[in-house]
């Protein structure tokens, strides 16, 4: 009866929400039209052959591609749509392909190996960051010789401004990828260290921000690794885990400042007052660590991504050589591996908001554009929910046990809940709050990784060159041939050839790099000989 009781319940909302649908969509005229818009959008692109004088890349951590799906759902509903139709800025972009993501070890990467291919433009072990494949986990040894540099330092070289903004914290693995070369992404400061690593002559990643190449702005967060330990944190001066961490009795902040003539802030107030026609050099950090999730951020203390997007775009620009810039959505990521699907969507949205300032303050003629992730999640959009119910929300549908599950599961993480043989019951929770830890199938403390390809998406000079199914390291490769940085500089024949640069001449080349630097140059010829 109760199976019976369900299936009518079922057939009247199906009926009663089909009532209210949107009538275009029930005209087999509204998708031919919508089709044939799209065709012709798609015979009309030209390929924009020009050199890329800005590139900007939007990096999503953690951000697989259910992970957009959920977020443009999000978005939608968020502006009282159902939700499926909405279009994100990042879903306009008119180049696409994808990326295969594993590491030289691991089937499944993390976040440092991924962002020194896509950064270095070599593929690397699990944990590393700006060093090739020869260097080992932790051991320092093996980090001497086989450094790896960025594509941020090959446009350093070249003339351009560059810039890093993150919600985590400055010298987490992302941002780290673009200026450290260490065996552990976990040496924050030199606190982080063990002592034989220090002794045998490696360096933290903190200090490495300051010392391996000039950056014009740094946004994020990340106070406590810069300053002696003991420091009071400026904004919470009574938590003793906001303190300064340093053992060696450095400030990297105000060694920063020394170096040139900069601004640095750790507030609302200060960031808004930052003229960006008068700065050139802007260190902001706005917490001790990683920066708040979006839903729990303090606008009176904390700006935006996008807010700090377009403060870093208005500073990088006034270069007439141009600028590169990293944007990293970190906190996507460490939403997902709290299963907390809500924060991770809301973080996405968040970036995407990013990505649009980034576009109205550039010119797509001149800047190269591209939007992807790192590495995917364990993370689920499932069951047979109505069009229009809420991506946070349950399925219709109940599991054999007669007990509903939300559409958005993990396949492993803190959500693991069975208890004697029974899952929990849901019914009278809220699963859309931001609190919410999404259900697993495998307990874990923290929900992992996941290992599929991940999309790249490209607007701007050169985009084509962003297609099929690439190496991660390809990345790299591909955006310094558009810019004319790098080794590769066919694309604009007659220039003179950017000084005081390895353009990614590492000393010690692993075969899977090779193989990797091979591909990017038989793959930039080809598109010569074809335009």
């Amino acid at each position: 009866m109760l199976v019976v009781n369900g299936i009518l319940y079922l057939l009247l909302l199906s009926s009663f929400l089909f009532t209210f649908s949107i009538i275009e969509e029930e005209n087999p005229e509204f998708w031919r039209t919508q089709g044939a818009k799209a065709l012709q959008a798609a015979l009309d692109r030209k390929f924009n052959t020009n050199v890329a004088k800005n590139i900007m890349l939007f990096l999503g951590d953690g951000m697989g591609i259910t992970t957009i799906t959920a977020a443009r759902i999000l978005k939608g509903q968020m502006n009282n749509q159902s939700g499926e139709e909405t279009v994100m800025i990042m879903d306009t972009f008119p180049h696409a392909g994808l990326v295969k993501t594993y590491s030289v070890d691991f089937q499944i990467p993390d976040s440092s190996s991924t962002a020194t291919a896509y950064l270095c433009g070599v593929k690397t072990n699990l944990n590393t960051v700006g060093v090739n494949a020869a260097s080992r986990n932790g051991v320092c040894k093996t980090q001497k010789g086989n450094e790896v540099t960025s594509i941020l330092k090959w446009a350093k070289d070249s003339g351009k401004s560059v810039g890093i903004v993150t919600t985590t914290r400055v010298q987490h693995a992302t941002p780290a990828a673009t200026y450290a070369h260490t065996v552990s992404r976990k040496w924050y400061s030199d606190a982080d260290m063990p002592a034989s690593a220090k002794k045998e002559g490696c360096t933290d990643i903190a200090s490495q921000l300051l010392n391996n190449t000039d950056i014009d702005v740094i946004i994020g967060g990340g106070r406590k690794y810069m300053t002696p330990k003991g420091t009071r944190d400026p904004e919470y001066p009574r938590d003793l885990a906001s303190r300064g961490k340093r053992g060696d009795g450095r400030d990297l902040i105000s060694d920063w400042r020394k170096m040139k003539v900069a601004r640095y802030v750790w507030n609302r107030t200060d960031f808004d007052s930052v003229d960006p026609d008068t700065t050139d050099y802007l260190m902001a950090l706005f917490e001790p660590g990683d920066m708040r999730f979006e839903v729990e951020r303090d606008p009176i203390m904390d700006p935006s991504i996008a807010e700090t997007t377009e403060k870093a775009i208005r500073i990088l620009r006034k270069n007439p050589k141009g600028f590169f810039l990293l944007v990293e959505g970190g906190r996507i990521d460490q939403g997902h591996h709290a299963s907390r699907a809500s924060m991770a969507l809301h973080e996405t949205v968040a970036l995407d908001n990013a990505v649009a300032k980034g576009l109205e303050l550039t010119n797509e003629e001149e800047t190269l554009t591209l939007v992807t992730a790192d590495h995917s999640h364990s993370f689920s959009f499932n069951g047979y929910p109505f069009r229009g119910q809420s991506i946070l929300g349950k399925s219709p549908l109940y599991g054999k046990d007669m007990l509903p599950y939300t559409t958005l599961m993990y396949g492993n993480g803190p959500g693991y809940k069975v208890v004697n043989n029974k899952r929990p019951d849901i019914r009278n929770v809220d699963t859309t709050s931001k609190d919410y830890v999404q259900l697993s199938a495998v307990p874990l403390d923290s929900e992992t990784h996941g290992g599929e390809d991940v999309v790249v998406l490209a607007r701007g000079p050169m985009a084509h060159l962003f297609h099929g199914v690439q190496e991660q390291s390809y990345l790299a490769h591909a955006m310094a041939y558009a810019a004319c940085v790098g080794r590769d500089l066919r694309h604009c024949e007659g220039r003179p050839q950017p000084t005081n640069t390895d353009g990614g001449r590492n000393a010690a080349v692993s075969p899977v790099s090779s193989i990797s630097l091979v591909t990017a140059a038989l793959t930039g010829l080809l598109a010569a000989l074809l335009h």
